[in-house]
Order: structure tokens, then sequence, then C-alpha cells
């Protein structure tokens, strides 16, 4: 089969476009993926900023009756910080751990809204697809009336026992209670849609796709890039961890502006002073030791997981591309069948004609003829439906 790459038109008669997909989904599902990537790119930001200390601004004023002078009031403003500058580069990898911490989130939601938009859209596939079915069913339950007739006369002529007519009489309830069951299939996946989306299934045409070139195909997959980045995170989270129990310097600076007391007046003190200074702190914990290992193994563990999504994307590929061709395979043997059943029905029809055959055994030929026909569209939508398994897990394909 030629590779192409996946190319969707989604010509509907409502407001979706060819490349605008993503709106089949309803309002509310939309937004609450918006609110998934603010949410995301906001917490990365304060997760990116994390190193800097808040300043602590204090202002407070103070009243005293002790002295019988009368009551005192006394204030004061404070400004105080304490920053750490450097922490063996802990505050370099903090930031770039934020940076792989929000790309991984980010393809795992738009991953999660491929995967919903799939959902939507194979609704509508198998929709189309239960519609053929339903149709080919009665197809075949007109087949089984007609068999019952050619049994029930046969049995009253004497040339069958009863369990034949029993037989055909039981496959025609079988495919009227399918048919019902189709029916009920069909009540369910629109109500699914309904979840889903706020247009109409009925006014929306399915989309073509066609296979994606494998190469292209792993390079644009999510769940890859998504491993890939939490590969990426893990490795700046060890290194995060090794400088934890590293030497930290800090530098710590307090700006103070209150009253002196008035009852002890000094010339030797300032109203508004300074304090500043600096540390150097490494902690010694018992279990540095065991976080920094498991740190590693979490980020070995990273590693071996996007060795693992590598060789399952080109399994899936591999596999999917292998049942397309058994579907092509059916296609084409429905199509011999279709061009079987329709010579057979010409030659019945005439002999129906010249009275050698019934005009029932001319129909039972063009309803099996039809019904092959139905195959060839339903197995067209199956493979529809596997590449679309492929779509929901690529990005920038439309």
């Amino acid at each position: 089969m030629k590779r192409l790459y996946l190319l969707c038109s989604f010509l509907c008669l409502s407001s979706l476009g060819a490349d605008e997909l993503g709106e089949i989904l309803s309002p509310t599902k939309a937004s609450l993926f918006d609110y998934r990537y603010r949410g995301n790119e906001l917490q990365s930001d304060i997760l990116s900023k994390s190193w800097v200390n808040p300043v602590t601004v204090r202002y407070g004023k103070d009243y005293t009756t002790r002295f019988k002078t009368g009551t005192i009031d006394t204030s004061s403003l404070s400004v105080y910080i304490d920053q750490p500058i450097f922490k063996s580069g802990g505050i370099y990898y903090a930031i770039k751990y934020s940076g792989a911490l929000r790309s991984a989130n980010r393809t795992d939601i738009t991953l999660q809204r491929r995967k919903m938009i799939g959902d939507a859209v194979s609704i509508l596939f198998n929709l189309k697809r239960i519609k053929l079915e339903k149709k080919k069913m009665r197809y075949q339950i007109r087949n089984d009336v007609i068999d019952i007739q050619q049994k029930r006369d046969s049995y009253e002529a004497g040339l069958i026992d009863s369990s034949f007519l029993d037989q055909a009489i039981l496959k025609k309830s079988q495919d009227e209670t399918a048919l019902l069951e189709m029916r009920l299939n069909e009540m369910e996946l629109k109500q699914r849609f309904a979840i889903l989306s706020d247009k109409r299934p009925e006014e929306l045409r399915l989309p073509k796709l066609k296979l994606i070139d494998k190469i292209h195909y792993r390079r644009e997959n999510l769940e890859l890039k998504r491993d890939t980045q939490r590969a990426l995170e893990m490795d700046y989270k060890e290194k995060m961890t090794w400088a934890k129990y590293l030497p930290m310097v800090s530098l710590q600076g307090q700006y103070t502006d209150g009253d002196l007391n008035p009852l002890f007046p000094s010339p030797n003190l300032n109203g508004s002073y300074y304090n500043y200074g600096f540390t150097v702190s490494m902690p010694i914990d018992i279990n540095a030791l065991s976080d920094i290992e498991l740190s590693k193994v979490e980020k070995l563990q990273a590693a071996t997981e996007v060795i693992d999504r590598k060789h399952k994307v080109s399994e899936e590929y591999d596999w999917i591309r292998n049942s397309l061709h058994i579907l092509d395979k059916k296609i084409s043997l429905a199509r011999k069948d279709e061009k079987i059943y329709g010579n057979l029905y010409k030659v019945t029809k005439n002999l129906a004609e010249a009275g050698e055959k019934t005009l029932y055994d001319a129909e039972v030929m063009k309803n099996s003829q039809q019904i092959r026909r139905l195959d060839q569209r339903i197995y067209s939508i199956d493979k529809q439906i596997q590449l679309l398994k492929l779509y929901i897990r690529v990005e920038n394909v439309l």
C-alpha cells in the first residue's frame, strides 16, 4: 500500500471546516481543555520562580501605659529578605525542570484532547457503520422470509421434515432480534456523541483518512513526545535532588525604620538602619542517599519507558497497517461475491421468466448481491476506524 501522509478532509453541512476537526467538541468540553492549558502554564510559571523567596514587609505600632508620663506609642517598618543565590546548580536545574514539566503536561493535555476528538469521530463512523448494518440485516430478513415460504411449501408437499422449517423460522427470529439490538446500539452511540458534542451527527459528513508515513508517525507521536519529555523532566529532577544536599549560599538583608524609645534617647542609635550578611549552609540528612538513589531510579525508569514506547509505537503502526491489508482483502472478496451474485441474479431472473425458477429465487440472489455490496462499504468504514487510531496519537497532521 502506498504510504501517504494523513490527510483529512472533513466536509459537513454545518460550520465544521476541513481543518477544524477540533470544533466537533462542545463548547463546554473545549473550555475544559482551555482551562487545563492555562492552568498548566500558570503552574509551570510558579514552579520556575519557586527558588525566589518572598520579601517580608512588616509594619507595627505599639502602645504602652507602663510609664506615668502617659501613653507612649512607637511604630516600626521593616523589610526582610533571605534569598539563596547559589545552590550548586539547583537553581538552574529547577528552571529547566519546570520547563520540561510544562512541555510534558502540555503534550499530555493535547493527547487527551485528541483522544476525545477521536472518540467523537469514532462514534460518527460507528453510526454510519450501524446504519449500513441495519440495511444489510433488512435484506437478510427478506431472504429469511423467502426461505420460510419455500420451506413451508416443501414441508406441505412432504419433501422435507419440520426441522428444516423450524430452523428457517428461528433464523428469521434471530435476525430480527439482531436488528433490534442494532437500534439499541445506535441510540447508545447517539447518547455518547451528545455528551461530547453539541452538533447533530446526521448533519456531519465523515472525514476521509489515509495512511500516514511511518517515519512521520513516529516523529509526531504524542505519546512518544510526552514520554521523552517526562524522561528529560526526571533527568533534571535527579540533578535538583543532588543539588539539594550540596552547599548553598544565601544573602540576607533587612531595612528597618522605626521610632526610638522616647524615654531612653541615645545619640548612638539610628531610627533607620540596615542589617545585611550572608550564610553558607549544607544540609546533612540521613535520607539523602536514599533520596538521590530514588531520583536516579526514576530517571532510569523514565528513560526505559521511552525505549518501550518507541517499540510500542512501531508495533501499533505495523499492526494497523497489516489490519488494513486484511480489510482490503475482505473488500476484494466482497466485490467478487457481488459480481457472482449479480450474474446469478441475471441467470435466475431469466430462468424465472422461463418458468424454471421462481421470482423468490431471483430476489434471494438480488438481496445477497446487495448484502455483499454493503459489506464493502462496512469494511471501508472499518479501515477508517483503524486509521483513526493513528490520527488521535499524532500532532500536526491537519
